[in-house]
């Protein structure tokens, strides 16, 4: 989500007139995120087939044939010279009503979900973030390979700054976890599990997730002083995501789409636990950063036996976290969203 609303800020930033609309699901997760950067915005019906139990398939047929006669409403009414599309449920509907369109497809993960592959036919041009992504796309003369877009806010913070902001009280590696929006309850009980090994070598920011937020704060509040003072727990940041990011050594998270493009960009070493749930998109994510040698992979099943002691390994071992520093700085791909923003704006139509 954030990416591609770093290449529609990008867009508008330089190019005052264009007029940008998103369209999401139903009850989609992104509304407030888009909202809250000020962005008009619109739903429609939206549903997968993919995997579905065949008892609902009828249902999620019919939910798309309604999403499709409302995406066709929002185009007649709003006009778009361009189409922009990101993956989801909502992005078939979109792209099968606007098909006559110029359109750019943005592939967030190294391997595209079943909503982007099912459109490649419709669209004009791919954005991809890395050559290991071109091999999935039948017309592999669509692909373009642009990086990773980051936020505009994605900063580099100053010692000085995540020190205060963080209250970072002791001259120990700094360690990350984090799971997501919603966090990962595996990654959230391997920490509980493990805090006091954890908190003898290590500072600890934890950002837990809104599930498990409230059961992570009264833990807390069981711990000994002398560890509450490592240990600096959130539900959620935004803004504040670039200051632990550049507060910290090394970091421990699921393998999203957004790590190929945060950590290079923070030169983050990293420990990562791929969500088993979710095809192999996370996997194929994480094996990209492993094979540079800027990351290593923890199984989710692994993770509760082995999390301190790989974590312990690396922050014991300075000469090896600055390799894996230096691979995953190597990584890095400046100045995406503005190469994003440009395919856009260059589309037949783009420009009018």
């Amino acid at each position: 989500m954030y990416p591609a609303l770093a290449v529609l800020k990008n867009l508008t930033n330089r190019y005052p007139d264009v007029e940008p609309l998103w369209v999401g699901g139903i009850g989609g997760m992104e509304a407030q995120l888009v909202k809250r950067e000020g962005l008009p915005y619109a739903e429609i019906p939206a549903a997968g087939i993919h995997g579905i139990n065949i008892f609902r398939l009828p249902k999620n047929i019919l939910t798309i044939l309604k999403g499709i006669r409302e995406a066709k409403k929002i185009l007649a009414e709003f006009k778009p010279d361009v189409l922009f599309f990101t993956g989801g449920f909502v992005a078939f509907p979109m792209a099968f009503a606007g098909k006559q369109l110029p359109s750019l497809m943005f592939v967030p993960d190294i391997e595209p979900g079943m909503s982007l592959k099912s459109i490649q036919g419709y669209v004009s041009q791919i954005a991809v973030i890395h050559d290991n992504s071109v091999q999935f796309f039948k017309d592999k003369s669509k692909c373009v390979v642009t990086g990773y877009p980051l936020r505009a806010n994605m900063r580099h913070w100053s010692n000085q700054e995540v020190r205060k902001t963080f209250n970072l009280q002791t001259k120990q590696k700094v360690l990350l976890v984090f799971g997501g929006s919603k966090g990962a309850r595996s990654l959230n009980r391997a920490v509980m599990r493990h805090i006091n090994e954890l908190l003898t070598y290590t500072e600890l920011i934890h950002i837990t997730g809104e599930l498990d937020w409230f059961e992570i704060e009264s833990f807390k509040r069981t711990l000994p002083a002398r560890l509450v003072s490592q240990y600096h727990i959130y539900p959620y940041l935004h803004e504040e995501m670039a200051g632990a990011l550049s507060a910290a050594d090394l970091v421990v998270s699921r393998a999203g789409a957004s790590i190929l493009g945060e950590f290079p960009e923070y030169g983050l070493p990293a420990l990562l636990v791929p969500y088993p749930y979710a095809w192999r998109y996370q996997k194929v994510n994480a094996e990209v950063l492993v094979e540079r040698g800027a990351a290593k992979i923890i199984p989710d099943e692994r993770l509760d036996s082995i999390l301190a002691l790989e974590v312990k390994s690396l922050v014991s071992n300075p000469a090896q976290l600055n390799v894996m520093a230096r691979a995953m700085s190597s990584m890095r791909v400046p100045n995406a969203a503005e190469r994003m923003a440009d395919l856009l704006f260059a589309l037949p139509g783009g420009k009018q």
